[in-house]
């Protein structure tokens, strides 16, 4: 855990979230700033900053990201209709906490490209 990090301390419980999925590697919650009805963040439990530091190691987590959101659009009843997954790397991109992870953004239509 890196204590200055925001999502590891989500993780870790020292800071409050609406957590919607949690295992022993992965951690899914609720965006504070939602750009669609369903807005999840999903994020490994170990810190690493962004997509450019997925080595071997970390290629199986990676793939657990993808599949704990897809489930979760299934449950949540827009997996038929569609939905948007994302990993923004680096400031240039979006990314604004540098800890990896997924978002997932459901229920409404999505243009492209994207902005």
């Amino acid at each position: 855990m890196d204590p200055n990090c925001l999502f590891c301390r989500i993780v870790a419980r020292v800071i409050p979230a609406k957590i919607v999925f949690e295992n022993e590697r992965v951690v899914g919650f609720e965006d504070i700033a939602p750009v669609a009805p369903t807005h999840v963040l999903f994020v490994p439990r170990e810190h690493f900053a962004s997509s450019l530091e997925v080595d071997a190691s970390r290629r199986a987590v990676v793939g657990e990201l993808v599949q704990v959101a897809a489930q979760l659009a299934r449950a949540r009843g827009f997996a038929e209709d569609g939905y948007r997954m994302v990993f923004n790397t680096n400031a240039g991109a979006g990314q604004t906490v540098f800890h990896l992870h997924l978002h997932l953004l459901g229920g409404r239509r999505f243009g492209w490209p994207p902005g």
